[in-house]
């Protein structure tokens, strides 16, 4: 995992086994409005360093006007509080914006296997003749039922196939 730079402080935790450390328990936060995509699969975490001596964690928005932000912030000082770190500071990073260009490939088969369709192609280069995939039977025999999902970042698809409505993670 990426760490941040590290800068001295004269607490004990903050050391570059700390950092991991923190990196892990970061690992085991699950974004609010889907469950089984951690912060950093996510890649909402920018950096985590010791800094002035408090634990600085970075956290950049899926978008501006995700009603889920202040949870996820909460959430991640809360686990990390919980872990034995005493001073944690979480900063709020809007530029560069997110991107899901951002979501590692763990995190993009968490999505399929909860049956939302990751996204697909990457948000630098738009593809409005992209294939969605079914994330329940595999089909690319599929078709937008609406652009907009049960959250701003999704779309709702259909399957052709199966017959099945599902989640498309919208690139952005």
């Amino acid at each position: 995992m990426p760490t941040g730079d590290l800068i001295a402080s004269d607490q004990p935790a903050a050391d570059p086994q700390a950092i991991e450390r923190a990196w892990h328990v970061l690992d085991e936060v699950m974004d609010p409005e889907v469950p089984v995509i951690s912060l950093t699969d996510l890649g909402i975490v920018r950096e985590v360093e010791w800094r002035a001596g408090q634990l600085r964690v970075v956290l950049t928005p899926t978008y501006s006007g995700c009603p889920a932000t202040e949870h996820i912030e909460l959430s991640a000082k809360s686990a990390l509080t919980d872990a034995g770190f005493e001073q944690v500071q979480i900063e709020q990073q809007l530029a560069p914006a997110w991107t899901t260009d951002w979501i590692s490939e763990r995190g993009r088969e968490r999505l399929k296997a909860y049956g939302i369709a990751p996204p697909v192609g990457s948000a630098a280069k738009p593809s409005f003749d992209k294939i969605i995939e079914c994330p329940l039977c595999g089909s690319s025999n599929t078709k937008e039922i609406t652009e907009f999902g049960s959250t701003a970042c999704k779309a709702l698809y259909q399957c052709n196939d199966c017959l099945e409505p599902f989640d498309y993670f919208k690139c952005i």
